[in-house]
């Protein structure tokens, strides 16, 4: 009986140690999360700078609703304020708008090799590789098209 007593306290002492040691590894196992230094508010354009990397613990609550690449972050936009040191949401960013509401934009209408410029008003701001109306400044019809890099609108088969 004796015998079975100190068996048991040997094995549940290294089970113990086991399990500690699991523990401290996993607390050596950070994440690192990119956060803001400083405040970052509304419509400001994130710059590297602004950004600072941050261990967190990698059994984070909805860590995939969060950004955790650094490079994802510069050159976007701040929709909302971002606290210094606190993880930045997915939603909170947006990509800078190539064309905004109410600007005159140069629209390209290409149709079989014949390519026509013409301008109109932007009905909705939007950036590259996104669809948005327009309404032509000389008829008045409202058209569609794709947003270009350089903030130019393509449409196609006009």
């Amino acid at each position: 009986m004796r015998a079975v007593t100190i068996v048991t306290r040997w094995l549940a002492s290294v089970v113990l140690a086991t399990g500690i040691s699991s523990v401290a590894q996993a607390a050596d196992e950070s994440v690192r999360y990119p956060v803001p230094a400083t405040a970052i508010y509304p419509g400001d354009v994130i710059r590297d700078e602004m950004i600072m990397d941050r261990n967190f613990a990698p059994n984070i609550q909805g860590a995939s609703a969060f950004i955790n690449d650094r490079a994802s972050l510069v050159g976007r936009i701040a929709r909302r304020t971002l606290l210094a040191g606190h993880l930045i949401p997915i939603n909170g960013l947006e990509d800078l708008k190539a064309v905004t509401r109410g600007a005159v934009v140069k629209v390209l209408v290409e149709d079989d090799g014949l390519i026509i410029v013409t301008y109109a008003t932007s009905l909705q701001s939007g950036s590259a590789g996104m669809m948005v109306q327009l309404r032509n400044l000389d008829t008045g019809v409202t058209i569609r098209g794709i947003v270009q890099q350089d903030g130019s609108v393509r449409i196609q088969n006009g």
